[in-house]
């Protein structure tokens, strides 16, 4: 219930703008969000590509806007090749999601496709990949649709599937063929039961199954679980599926389980931090919160105080 409920304040103007125009909300968002502006992101950035890799994400996304897509779309060239001017591409790649590029917009599909063509051709150009996100299960077949125009001309384009969607396991087989690279996380938007797993132990168990699914397929599984039960499943699976370091890489949350990212690369596994930046952090950081509700009372504090 209270994961629903912030879900659906993710959607709400109002709350939306008071949150963003609160300075006591940040030290909290800032625990989840690298900074408003690229300069800051990629401050982190550095500091975590000493042992790890990263994904960066400009954050946006359900764009009603041509112009926001394009200036999105923009703001990710701008970031592409400031990686490839420092040095930085070959350890870090883009995460985008298509609504933020238009895929909502008439003739969306179209447009976001073209948007992305573009970050990826920008992407192919300074050494490095895109991974495009899977958002909300309305969106599945459009999102996988555009992963496989891309992946026409750049073969290394990630795709994300949701382990607590019912059909996932399927899309996992579809997507696990030579060179394809699938992030495999549990799922964060407020799906019906019709369409997915609601109960923590199913989407755990589909989690399992859909990894067992890529870990044996002739991909690149992308890992991605903060669960300690599920870090060890995918050790043990990469081991019993023959797969060396090189093969598969654990991916968490920038500010989740910092300690956890650093032992597990310390031990020798690729581990890729999942980096957001940008002023348009409220939906991305409201659904963190219906993850960890602990959260939630000191958010609202910060938001409706005063002071």
């Amino acid at each position: 219930m209270l994961r629903s409920a912030l879900l659906s304040a993710a959607r709400s103007p109002v709350l939306r703008s008071a949150a963003e125009h609160s300075a006591l909300a940040r030290p909290l968002v800032d625990r989840f969000v690298a900074g408003a502006d690229l300069d800051a992101a990629l401050t982190s950035v550095r500091t975590l590509v000493g042992d790890r890799l990263v994904s960066v994400d400009h954050l946006g996304e359900n764009t009603e806007d041509p112009g926001q897509a394009a200036a999105t779309t923009e703001a990710y060239l701008g970031l592409l090749d400031r990686l490839g001017a420092e040095g930085l591409a070959a350890r870090v790649e883009v995460s985008v999601k298509l609504s933020a590029l238009g895929q909502a917009l008439p003739g969306g599909p179209t447009l976001a496709t073209d948007n992305a063509a573009r970050i990826c051709a920008r992407a192919a150009a300074v050494g490095t990949t895109v991974t495009v996100d899977m958002e909300d299960h309305t969106t599945t077949d459009a999102t996988l649709e555009t992963v496989r125009a891309l992946r026409r001309d750049w073969p290394g384009t990630g795709a994300v599937l949701q382990a607590y969607l019912r059909r996932t396991e399927a899309d996992c087989a579809s997507l696990a063929g030579p060179g394809s690279r699938v992030r495999l996380c549990k799922g964060a938007y407020d799906e019906p039961a019709s369409v997915a797993f609601r109960e923590r132990a199913e989407v755990d168990e589909s989690y399992r199954r859909c990894l067992r699914v890529l870990m044996g397929g002739q991909g690149y599984p992308m890992v991605a679980t903060h669960d300690p039960a599920l870090i060890s499943y995918a050790d043990e699976l990469a081991d019993s599926t023959g797969r060396d370091a090189t093969g598969f890489e654990f991916q968490m949350l920038y500010g989740v389980r910092p300690e956890a990212q650093r032992e597990l690369a310390a031990r020798g596994r690729q581990v890729r931090v999942y980096l957001p930046y940008g002023s348009a952090w409220f939906p991305y950081f409201m659904r963190r919160l219906g993850e960890r509700p602990a959260n939630m009372m000191f958010f609202l504090r910060s938001v409706t105080s005063r002071h």
